[in-house]
C-alpha cells in the first residue's frame, strides 16, 4: 500500500515537472526579440529555481519511501503533513510557471517553505 502511494506521488511530481517544462518551453519560444534581456533573465531564473525545487521535492519523496518501511504512526502523520505542504508548494509553483514570472518576494517565500519542509524531513531522519 505504501509503495502504491509512493508511486502515485512520484508520478504526480513527474507529471507536474513535465507540464511545467512544456509550458516554459512554449513561452520562451514565443518571445519576441524586442523584449528586454533583463526580463528574460528573470524568467529564466524563475524557471531554473522551479526545477531546482522540484528536484528537491523528488529527493524528499525518495527519502520518505525509505522511511515508510519502519515508520511509527506519529512519523506517518508527520510525513503526511509534509506531503500536504509539498502539494501546496507544487500548486504555487504551477501557478508561477503558468504566469511565466513571479516577484522576488514570492520566490523567497517559496524557497523558505521548501527549507522548512527540508528541516522537518531532517528532524524525522535523525529521530530514526
Amino acid at each position: 500500500m505504501k509503495r502504491i502511494f509512493l508511486i502515485i506521488c512520484i508520478l504526480f511530481l513527474t507529471s507536474v515537472v513535465s507540464y511545467s517544462y512544456a509550458q516554459t518551453g512554449g513561452m520562451m519560444g514565443g518571445q519576441k526579440s524586442e523584449m528586454g534581456k533583463s526580463q528574460m533573465m528573470d524568467q529564466s531564473k524563475t524557471m531554473e529555481s522551479m526545477m531546482d525545487m522540484t528536484k528537491q521535492m523528488s529527493e524528499m519523496m525518495g527519502k520518505m519511501s525509505g522511511m515508510m518501511r519502519d515508520a511509527s504512526t506519529e512519523q506517518m502523520k508527520k510525513m503526511s503533513e509534509i506531503m500536504k505542504d509539498m502539494s501546496k508548494q507544487m500548486e504555487e509553483m504551477s501557478k508561477t510557471v503558468e504566469k511565466g514570472w513571479t516577484s522576488e518576494h514570492k520566490m523567497k517565500t517559496m524557497h523558505n517553505q521548501m527549507l522548512k519542509m527540508q528541516k522537518e524531513m531532517s528532524k524525522m531522519e535523525t529521530k530514526k
